[in-house]
């Protein structure tokens, strides 16, 4: 059974391609239902994701360039929120 983490990477890797087709299409393609579809989409945007549907295309693609990039990182390499807020990289 696929993770909900491989889920996701393969929706950022669909639409990034502008290949998802509709949405009943890409939920068959992540081997997800199309309600569940819906909230997968839900939390990309939740996370920033600037997605959107074309319907001429059919498909759902970023109005912004950009991906999703997850990856582990050992704790001597961790960057603290806080000094991301010091750089002005993020707001509270």
């Amino acid at each position: 059974m696929k993770s909900l983490l491989h889920r996701l990477i393969r929706l950022d890797h669909l639409i990034n391609h502008k290949s998802t087709g509709t949405p009943a299409d890409c939920a068959m393609k992540i081997g997800i239902s199309e309600r569940s579809l819906y909230d997968y989409l839900r939390l990309l945007k939740e996370m920033g994701a600037p997605v959107k549907f074309s319907r001429g295309r059919r498909t759902y693609y970023y109005s912004e360039g950009g991906h999703f990039h997850v990856s582990f990182l050992e704790r001597e390499k961790q960057t603290t929120f806080t000094e991301l807020e010091e750089h002005g990289l993020v707001t509270a």
